[in-house]
């Protein structure tokens, strides 16, 4: 890779692998607590995932370049790291992909006026995007660059058109203690740090520039989300027949109750073109970087037979899932951020670093400022999320 990063590029990367999916999740997840208890949790997840993309980054200037977090956890914590790294890392990227296949069939089921079943409508978009995660990432680098323009695009013009729908007294609604429940959706929607190695060759390993692109790009999505979270609330009463409550028990995207509250066709169209390129951009990342996961752990070489051998891995389970749970959008986004993303990008970060500070005694280097309190503070926020997503689970 051509070490010619600027921090303005390096942001947009960190931030356009943060938004995604997860984004047509949160509204309806925080709908609950309401407009401005989502606001504390979602500078809460940005704070808290920008520390631990930089503690990454700090870990990583002790090993190899472009070491992935399954090598990095290895490296200061041994093979319990390892090990830990690599399940989690597993159940994180299948969960995803659940939920993506699951959203993205629930698109094309609408498309097609539920002229076929779910389980066939999530086994058509697999059969129609599979090849290009077969085929590799040159062909899903050039797909994307227009799923992205699109994403861009269509979320433009949903706030340009949806803004004059807004009622601000939608927004007034609070209960403090049903917002900690989006806690794990939003550590899915900040989540970026696997690519924070990559990121640093790609800035020339210059760590100040590195710096600054995490926490500009890992901003963006933030000043997104929070644009994106008071159109939704401000449209979509929480409360009735059609409102968000009810999206979140039937497992719905955001962009689903919008049908329901305003007359213009033309914005619930965009919202679903908007959910398309959100749902078909995450799914296309999560699947190739499972992809390249699965080859490397499993020693399964690239050619032919090992790339269908590796699409069989991804997709047969995936859509066994799908169709045993056929709602299981919002449940598996929950997952994922509640457990994986909260353990694989938040807990371990932090164990790492605090392996090589205080038990390896690398005294060298950029260092996230704080010290123990610092990293004991994350790793309270952590207990506290992990602690909301088992009593929201199982109690």
């Amino acid at each position: 890779m051509s070490h010619t990063g600027t921090v303005f590029k390096g942001s947009l990367l960190v931030a356009g692998t943060a938004i995604g999916a997860g984004m047509l999740a949160l509204p309806v997840l925080t709908s609950l607590g309401g407009f401005f208890p989502s606001l504390v949790i979602y500078l809460g997840c940005w704070f808290f995932m920008a520390c631990t993309g930089l503690l990454i980054l700090e870990a990583s200037q002790w090993m190899r370049e472009d070491a992935n977090l399954v090598t990095m956890a290895e490296t200061t914590l041994g093979f319990p790291g390892k090990v830990a790294a690599w399940v989690l890392y597993i159940f994180l990227f299948y969960c995803l992909s659940v939920a993506y296949v699951v959203g993205c069939g629930g698109l094309l089921h609408d498309l097609l006026q539920a002229k076929i079943p779910d389980w066939a409508a999530n086994f058509l978009f697999v059969i129609i995007f599979a090849p290009f995660i077969y085929t590799g990432s040159r062909l899903v680098g050039k797909l994307n660059v227009f799923l992205m323009i699109g994403l861009a695009i269509s979320y433009l013009a949903f706030v340009w058109i949806g803004y004059r729908y807004v009622d601000f007294t939608l927004l007034k609604h609070t209960d403090w203690p049903q917002s900690l429940r989006a806690l794990p959706i939003a550590f899915t929607a900040f989540a970026y740090q696997g690519i924070v190695p990559t990121l640093k060759t790609y800035m020339g390993n210059d760590i100040p520039k590195t710096r600054n692109a995490i926490l500009i790009g890992s901003f963006l999505p933030l000043i997104a989300y929070i644009i994106w979270q008071g159109l939704i609330l401000g449209i979509v009463p929480v409360y009735g027949p059609g409102g968000l409550a009810e999206a979140l028990q039937e497992q719905t995207t955001a962009v689903e109750p919008l049908k329901y509250f305003i007359q213009n066709p033309y914005i619930y169209l965009i919202g679903q073109a908007f959910a398309f390129f959100a749902l078909v951009t995450s799914f296309l990342g999560v699947a190739l970087g499972l992809k390249d996961f699965l080859a490397d752990g499993l020693s399964i070489h690239k050619d032919p037979r090992g790339r269908l051998i590796l699409c069989s891995l991804i997709f047969i389970p995936v859509l066994v899932i799908a169709y045993l749970y056929p709602n299981i959008f919002l449940t598996a986004l929950d997952y994922a951020g509640g457990f994986g993303c909260a353990l694989l990008l938040g807990l371990i970060p932090i164990l790492m670093v605090w392996s090589l500070r205080y038990g390896m005694k690398q005294q060298y280097g950029w260092k996230l400022p704080g010290g123990k309190p610092v990293l004991l503070s994350l790793t309270l926020f952590v207990v506290l999320e992990l602690c909301t997503e088992i009593y929201h689970q199982f109690f």
